[in-house]
């Protein structure tokens, strides 16, 4: 009788301890889930900052351009001559940066 009751014992530790480290593992793999997540999280954060700069300089851009096709037939003239062209206007200095920045 005592043989069977020891060897019970043995079977319910054996099965205790793979519940333990089943349970273990589980946590395990949770932990490693959550971290991805996280660093995830941070990059998509990142580029969602980096679009919304993106976004509001396009904006910025396209008012510019809204304002300058607002403008009559000679200014809209006067603007693509000047930004397509480099033309100047008669008695106008224009400056140029040639250090490179």
């Amino acid at each position: 009788m005592t043989n069977t009751g020891r060897k019970k014992r043995r079977k319910n530790a054996v099965v205790t301890m793979a519940f333990r480290l089943f349970f273990v593992l589980l946590l395990l793999s949770m932990l490693a889930a959550y971290i991805s997540n996280q660093v995830t999280i941070s990059s998509k954060r990142a580029e969602l900052e980096t679009l919304n700069e993106q976004v509001a300089q396009q904006q910025t851009e396209n008012q510019e351009l809204q304002r300058v096709l607002s403008g009559d037939a000679d200014q809209i003239t006067e603007w693509v001559a000047r930004d397509s062209y480099n033309y100047a206007a008669p008695n106008e200095r224009i400056f140029v940066d040639v250090t490179g920045n």
